[in-house]
This record gives C-alpha cells, sequence and structure tokens, in this order.
C-alpha cells in the first residue's frame, strides 16, 4: 500500500483580495515524510503566499490541500495547523519570560492533550546552543536570534509532522542563522521517516544546506531544480 504524502496541494491558488491580481497560479504539490525542501525565488515571487496557502492560513482560492490523503474540512483545520506547522521571519513573542511563551501553547484547546516539558525544552535549547537561564528572562530583551530560537523551540516542542519556515534567519547574523539551521535539522532527523521541511531563503548555498530537494519560485509559479546528489530516490517532482 502506498503511503500518501504528509500534505499534497491540487491546483490551489492564491490572488490579491483587493486587486485580484494573481498571486499564486493553479499549483499541484506533494510533500512527503522524509523530505527537506528549500524554497527560492525573487522578493514578490510569491514564496510566502505558497507556503502561507499550504498552511491554510489564508483562503484559498481556488484548489484544495490534502493531509494524508484526506481534504482537509473546516472543521479539521486547527488540528491540521498543529501538525502543519508555520513559522514566519519574524515571529510575535508574548510578554512574559521566554519560559511563559514556551507554556503559552499548552493552554490552547488543540494543544490540551500535551504537557509542558522542562527537560525537553533545555535540551533543545541545548542543541541551539544556548543554556536554560535564558528561559528566566523577559522575551523583550531577547536579541533577534534568541527570539527566533525562542519561536522554534515553541513550535518544536509541540512535535509537529511538516515544519513550513518563511525565511527564519534572513535578519539574523551568522552565528545565529547557523544556530537556527542545527535545530531544525536535529529535529528533522531525529525522526526524518516521519517528518518534513520546507524552507524559504534568499541565501543559494544556505538553501543547499538546508533542502536536499530545491524549489523555485517566479511570479506565482512554483518549479523544481534536478534533485541534490544524495537526495532519496522516492522524492516525487511537482506533477
Amino acid at each position: 500500500m502506498t503511503v500518501p504524502p504528509l500534505i499534497e496541494a491540487h491546483q490551489i491558488a492564491r490572488r490579491d483580495p483587493l486587486h485580484g491580481r494573481i498571486l499564486l497560479h493553479g499549483t499541484d504539490f506533494a510533500l512527503r515524510a522524509g523530505e527537506r525542501a528549500a524554497l527560492t525565488g525573487s522578493s514578490g515571487s510569491g514564496k510566502s503566499v505558497f507556503l502561507r496557502a499550504l498552511a491554510l492560513l489564508d483562503p484559498l482560492d481556488g484548489g484544495r490541500i490534502d493531509w494524508q490523503g484526506e481534504p482537509v474540512a473546516r472543521a479539521r483545520i486547527p488540528v491540521f495547523r498543529r501538525s502543519i506547522a508555520y513559522l514566519r521571519q519574524r515571529p510575535a513573542l508574548l510578554d512574559g519570560t521566554v519560559e511563559d511563551n514556551l507554556r503559552y501553547p499548552y493552554s490552547l484547546r488543540v494543544y490540551g492533550d500535551l504537557t509542558f516539558d522542562a527537560e525537553r525544552v533545555r535540551a533543545l535549547l541545548g542543541e541551539a546552543g544556548r543554556d536554560a537561564q535564558l528561559l528566566s528572562r523577559p522575551a523583550a530583551e531577547l536579541s533577534g536570534g534568541e527570539a527566533q530560537i525562542v519561536a522554534l523551540i515553541r513550535v518544536l516542542q509541540l512535535d509537529p509532522q511538516a515544519l513550513l519556515l518563511d525565511e527564519p534567519t534572513a535578519s539574523l547574523d551568522p552565528d545565529a542563522a547557523r544556530a537556527i539551521e542545527a535545530l531544525v535539522l536535529g529535529w528533522f532527523e531525529a525522526r526524518r521517516e516521519a517528518r518534513a521541511t520546507i524552507w524559504i531563503s534568499h541565501d543559494p548555498a544556505q538553501a543547499r544546506r538546508v533542502g536536499e530537494r530545491q524549489l523555485t519560485m517566479q511570479a506565482g509559479v512554483l518549479g523544481e531544480a534536478p534533485a541534490v546528489r544524495g537526495t532519496s530516490d522516492h522524492q516525487e517532482s511537482i506533477r
């Protein structure tokens, strides 16, 4: 029996709600467990539009998203977003300490079956080169790199199936950027057979580091470059 993709897009499309301009042309796409994809393209080409459409954060103007082989009904969207997690470039942190921010998701109904795991959080901090003292610091005092690490750990501790990263290191210094890369790669490799990532980047060198599958976006049209050497044979092209 063939295992369906984690996410499969069928002719998804987006238009500018004010002017009707096409932002994303009808797109077919499949992301399977075990895949690390990188998405590159010029500013305004539709990269973020595509990623947000995959995460069902914005309404589709055409097409549908399947999750593990089934269409995502409106009632299932909160659970879908728990499993298919989107992280924007400058995620917002709440007032309070870092630990307050990391505990916050567990107050939401969709995560009611989970409990905060301080040991797991300390391990994730260690993988990012930070110690547990960061937990007691006010979120408002964090540097851009520290804030991005906290936002990423806030997602990773919840064990999503796929991580959709929208230029998470664009405004960070090289050391902070590499810490983010290491954190994501460590999370992925811990359960490669069940996880997947898509990473938007403007840096071709970073795209090669973080993605075995190379995607491109131009004027709202998604394309795919030839597979990077060493990429798994099972990876599929955009249909």
